[in-house]
């Protein structure tokens, strides 16, 4: 089952998002409709989620290397500047390149929910692709986040904003938790987690 907001809400007390708003925020002073964000916060059947500022890495091409996920070489990536205008703090993601960066927002999966991560369809309609990753059940951390822009421009990826959507899947209960399998990826901080094995 889909959870919806009331759900999302209540386990985020329970320490499952932090931090977490409430509403869905798509002005920073919503009153007078000043100073528009990319949406975060919960929605009725997910919660979006924010980029971290705090880091953004960019694949480049390395002459004579092949990318090995069985020995990742961090020399394949780069990191790029934090910038800031009157729009808000972004990074650039370059025309036909890969991107990694991590969300602000900690999360903590109960034991019987698998959140999967999507796209938002203000970046979509850019040519921004959200890779489409699983938080398995008892995963608790900062998601690293992937992106590709398949676009031949390049590309504001917005910083402290709504950069991904949050679906929370209920099942029956599973026999072993990716915490008690104790998954490789547990217990990410707000920094990129490299690929490995």
């Amino acid at each position: 089952m889909l959870k919806n907001d009331r759900w999302i809400s209540e386990q985020a007390s329970l320490g499952m998002l932090e931090p977490f708003q409430e509403k869905l925020i798509r002005h920073l002073e919503p009153e007078s409709e000043k100073s528009p964000v990319l949406s975060f916060g919960c929605s009725s059947y997910g919660y979006d989620l924010r980029l971290s500022s705090k880091e953004f890495l960019i694949f480049r091409h390395v002459p004579g290397t092949v990318m090995n996920p069985k020995k990742f070489n961090p020399a394949n990536l780069e990191p790029t500047d934090l910038e800031e205008d009157e729009d808000g703090k972004y990074f650039i993601l370059p025309a036909h390149s890969y991107g990694l960066g991590v969300a602000l927002e900690k999360m903590k999966v109960p034991p019987n929910i698998t959140v999967i991560c999507l796209g938002k369809s203000t970046y979509a309609r850019l040519g921004i692709i959200v890779n489409t990753t699983p938080a398995e059940a008892s995963w608790e951390g900062h998601l690293t986040l992937e992106f590709s822009n398949s676009s031949g421009a390049d590309c504001r990826i917005y910083a402290d904003e709504g950069i991904c959507q949050l679906l929370f899947f209920e099942g029956d209960p599973c026999e072993t938790t990716y915490s008690d399998r104790k998954g490789k990826y547990q217990y990410q901080q707000e920094k990129v987690t490299l690929a490995k094995v």
